[in-house]
Parts: C-alpha cells; structure tokens; sequence
C-alpha cells in the first residue's frame, strides 16, 4: 500500500523540478564595461567622449575622502599603468582599446589603495582573459 502513494509523489517531484523557468538566452550587458564594439558603433573621437556619452557618472566625483579630508579624482589605468586623472582619457589612442572597466570607490580602493576613493577607469588593450604584469 504504501509503495501505491511513493510513485505519484516522485512523479509529482520530477514534474515539478522539469517544469521551472526557462532561462533568458541573452547575456545581460554588463554596466561596468564599455566594449570595442560600443565604440566602434559610435566612432567616437577620444574615450573621454565616449565615456560622456555612453557612461557619464563614471565621471562624477563623490564628495570628499574623509580619511585624508580632501577631494581625490577618479584615476585612469592603462594596462596595469597608472595614467592620471581623466583628462589622460584624451591622449589614449581609441582604436586599441578592446575594453574599458570602470572601479568604484571601493573595488578600486582595495584593488590599488587608498587614493582611489574615487573610483578608477582601467582601459584594456588586451582580451579581457589577459592578465598583465
């Protein structure tokens, strides 16, 4: 008798557990990336442009740092290479970059230190599987 309510209620089980959600097939587009496809569809001229137009608040500074009580600036990387501020985003030749990443505060704080309470732009000239120096 007792075997007669096991087998319905597996089946109900393998029903159930069959019968979820299908998952979306499209990659959803991630916020922190600007790729070389997003710059090649809009031909900017430098990244600076491009970083205004299609991500503006990667540009926004936040308030001051309160550890050393003054204002610091987003920092641009290139490749592992510290460039500046964002105004070296005008002097990056556009056409090699593969990818653009931006760090916020905290990311960019515990990944290259404290002066980067702003945030940071990491441009990529490499795949994104690369790992520099």
């Amino acid at each position: 008798m007792r075997s007669a309510y096991v087998r319905p209620i597996v089946l109900l089980l393998v029903a159930a557990c069959a019968a979820r959600a299908p998952r979306p097939t499209h990659a959803v587009p991630d916020r922190n990336v600007i790729t070389q496809q997003e710059l090649q569809e809009h031909r900017f001229e430098t990244l600076f442009d491009a970083i205004q137009a299609l991500r503006p608040i990667w540009l926004q500074t936040r308030g001051t740092n309160t550890l050393q009580a003054q204002a610091t600036q987003i920092q641009v990387y290139l490749d592992n290479s510290r460039m500046g501020g964002i105004e070296t985003l005008s002097t990056i030749n556009i056409s090699s970059v593969v990818y653009i990443r931006h760090y916020d505060g905290i990311e960019a704080t515990a990944r290259w230190g404290l002066d980067h309470g702003q945030g940071a732009i990491y441009v990529s000239t490499h795949p994104q599987g690369w790992v520099g120096p």
